[in-house]
């Protein structure tokens, strides 16, 4: 990729430098004649480390890094960090397919500094568009200076999501005029102290949510604390993993997605979150064995709770706890649950950056006044101008946050900026059929 000089303009700018953006700068490096800068305001590449759990490992395999499914022969493989880092035996030996989350978070920074394109620590006050042009007022370590290119790559990625229910309670607790509540992106920083509490209830459904429970009541009896799972879901769902459905992060799912109205396709999002959002199943039944050890000595001081909608939360400061306030609605009942801390595992949200209110008018919306987003992940209101990475969930389906298909997405930026096709692009790779064939008509014999 090539370094434009200063004050030229460069091809594209990418805001966020995350997993996706940063496949986006591997696979950009080896083609010759485009420039593009990457920008990040964090310090380095940390990839949640809040949630970097000893034992936690991904839910994709080591083929969905950052490169390998556009450039199988590309250096800054998966492959070739274990063998430049000395361990590719280990881990053949391993015989596992799935990377351990910290050592994904090791590979993304060794990638990360080596790539010159790569700019950390800078971070995007504002932006403007003029005469085919945008120009990106930065603040870095070199202190403040205008960045221009042609074509801008959001990755900013996603926020910690509390549902409006605990929004009194976080704002109190980050005061200090609280009790302990807080986001499971903080929970290693936090994990020591949260320890001490007399109780603590882990509020999710997901895999943040097991992980966290697994990984506290693992350590339950030392530290003598009630522990509590409170779920709004049904069940504790396992995450969806049969090959049938994974065919469903393919090119011809997207398009079919894509290609369904916008009422339907939120209606899909709703139903499918056991698809990208489910627990893995080994974690559960490691739960249930662990549950079942600890009741050998009689039960557990621990409720799964599910159906429960938290509806509202307190802080009591006489009492030092928090008052949940849970709807049962399979029983269509209200009940309450003290404890002295919380923890929300429930997710992330995409909030747009404020640097885009300069640009507004350059941004195409839906009737929600959310990212229209082209089949080709474009969301300018002209074609090829502004792409998003990991916001286009209401328009493409929850292929968007799976880490497999990130170099497929990359791809496709790539060929959509270069105006030619730099890595292969699958375009049928499914067994099945998506949408409904079109009718066969036989002929009828003269």
């Amino acid at each position: 990729m090539t370094t434009p000089a200063a004050g030229q303009v460069h091809d594209f700018a990418a805001i966020g430098v995350g997993p996706f953006n940063l496949g986006l700068a591997a696979l950009a490096e080896p083609v010759e004649g485009l420039a593009g800068i990457f920008l990040d305001q964090r310090e380095s590449f940390e990839w949640h480390p809040g949630m970097m759990l000893e034992p936690a490992h991904l839910q994709v395999p080591f083929l969905a890094d950052l490169v390998t499914m556009a450039d199988p022969t590309s250096p800054y493989s998966f492959l070739n960090f274990l063998k430049q880092t000395g361990r590719l035996y280990r881990f053949y030996i391993r015989e596992d397919f799935y990377p351990l989350r910290a050592e994904y978070n090791q590979y993304c920074q060794w990638v990360a500094g080596q790539l010159p394109s790569v700019r950390f620590g800078t971070t995007v006050l504002d932006a403007a568009y003029d005469d085919g042009v945008y120009r990106l007022a930065v603040s870095g370590p070199g202190g403040t200076e205008v960045l221009s290119a042609r074509r801008l790559v959001l990755g900013t990625g996603t926020s910690p999501y509390v549902p409006e229910a605990g929004h009194g309670i976080m704002a109190e607790a980050a005061a200090g005029r609280g009790g302990m509540a807080f986001h499971n992106a903080d929970y290693l920083a936090r994990k020591a102290d949260l320890q001490q509490r007399r109780s603590i209830t882990i509020v999710g459904s997901g895999q943040s949510a097991a992980e966290i429970y697994y990984d506290l009541l693992t350590d339950a009896d030392a530290h003598g604390y009630r522990l509590d799972w409170v779920t709004r879901s049904g069940r504790f769902f396992p995450l969806e993993y049969t090959k049938l459905t994974l065919e469903m992060t393919s090119p011809e799912y997207v398009d079919y997605f894509h290609g369904l109205p916008p009422h339907r396709r939120d209606h899909l999002n709703k139903t499918q979150k056991n698809l990208y959002k489910g627990i893995n199943a080994d974690l559960i039944d490691a739960i249930y064995d662990l549950l079942y050890t600890r009741s050998l000595a009689g039960m557990v001081d621990t409720r799964l709770l599910t159906h429960s909608t938290l509806t509202a939360a307190a802080w009591d400061a006489a009492a030092g706890t928090h008052t949940l306030r849970l709807h049962h609605d399979e029983q269509g009942t209200a009940y309450t649950l003290d404890s002295d801390a919380v923890v929300f595992a429930t997710g992330y949200t995409y909030r747009e950056p404020e640097f885009l209110a300069g640009i507004r008018d350059r941004i195409a919306r839906d009737s929600g006044g959310r990212f229209a987003v082209d089949r080709n992940y474009s969301t300018g209101v002209e074609p090829g101008e502004i792409f998003v990475q990991n916001a286009e969930l209401h328009t493409h389906g929850f292929a968007t946050p799976d880490l497999g298909m990130g170099a497929y997405r990359n791809s496709c930026i790539l060929r959509a900026i270069s105006g030619r096709e730099v890595y292969p692009v699958e375009r049928s790779i499914a067994f099945q059929q998506f949408g409904a064939p079109e009718s066969i008509t036989a002929e009828v014999p003269a």
